[in-house]
């Protein structure tokens, strides 16, 4: 048993960390909003036909309108403007700013009626985090401007927020009682606002599908099948098999894998100054969740609500 979590974990690391890479391949030919709009419908289909055919029960009326707002927030919110984002910086930047999600969960908490007021390691993780953030988004020392573009930095930080938004809104809301058969359904349900504003923002206008390229069609295909599909398998086996703490280690590593083959095989730059705001970033996140099990040993660590595109 131990291998074969190692294994699914390791799949995990890989897989949900790559696809920051993937999103970059294939927003190069493919309107983001369209390219993950495919990519979640595609999935949600397949996925639901699994579990129907698996016995599962199909979602009810009321659990349909949850995954709806779900996946609004998540997917649109999230991987829509990620995709977006990723026109105009860097994978690994992208990457780097989503794993942030955690910093964002307590601080909602915190503010929202009925919250739970962060412990005072949780605190010291979030000022520790925000910056680490400031530090790699913040002003060059030369030119005074901010290191990347501005707008794609902006649509990662608010992806970000409301990836958190949609994570602790799911907490009460009615959800189907089979995991991937929830995953499928939310995928289903947020490729839909997800293709409409493909079209309001006038993506369908001059596209042509015979324009996009093989490296964008393989790394949409390479999306589905194993960031979606391979990926959301590998994790729902190992919430069930493994320790949730371990399993929330993917919060931690991934955005560092992100950064690596971002710079591997896109050229990305990397700096001296980048490494050591994903150095804070990630400890922070690591402080978070440590000050998190400290507080309630009782109770499952949400891993769901960390940062996979």
């Amino acid at each position: 048993m131990k291998t074969k979590i190692w294994i699914a974990l390791l799949a995990l690391y890989i897989v949900w960390g790559s696809t920051y890479l993937a999103i970059r391949f294939a927003v190069e030919t493919i309107p983001p909003f369209l390219s993950a709009g495919l990519r979640f419908f595609v999935s949600g289909i397949i996925l639901m036909a699994w579990r129907r055919a698996a016995g599962d029960e199909m979602p009810t009326r009321r659990q349909w309108k949850s995954l709806a707002v779900i996946g609004t927030l998540l997917l649109l919110g999230g991987n829509g403007l990620v995709s977006f984002a990723e026109q105009r910086i860097a994978s690994g930047i992208a990457a780097l700013i989503v794993g942030t999600v955690p910093l964002w969960l307590v601080l909602i908490e915190a503010v929202r009626p009925g919250g739970v007021r962060p412990t005072p390691r949780a605190l010291a993780g979030l000022v520790i985090g925000f910056g680490g953030i400031y530090l790699l988004i913040g002003p060059s020392e030369l030119t005074g401007e901010m290191q990347f573009d501005s707008i794609g930095t902006i649509a990662v930080v608010i992806a970000a927020f409301l990836w958190s938004l949609g994570s602790i809104y799911s907490r009460g809301a009615e959800l189907p009682k089979s995991a991937l058969m929830m995953t499928g359904g939310e995928m289903l349900a947020g490729s839909l606002p997800i293709f409409l504003v493909s079209f309001l923002v006038g993506e369908w206008r001059g596209f042509h599908f015979a324009q996009v390229s093989t490296e964008s069609w393989l790394a949409l295909l390479y999306l589905i099948a194993f960031g979606s599909m391979i990926g959301f398998v590998s994790y729902i086996w190992l919430l069930q098999n493994a320790p949730v703490s371990l399993v929330a280690t993917y919060a931690y590593v991934n955005p560092l894998v992100a950064v690596f083959l971002g710079n591997w095989f896109a050229q990305e730059p990397l700096s001296a100054r980048t490494l050591a705001a994903a150095g804070i970033i990630i400890g922070s996140v690591v402080l978070i969740n440590w000050a998190r099990q400290v507080k309630v040993k009782t109770e499952p660590l949400q891993a769901a609500e960390g940062s996979e595109t």
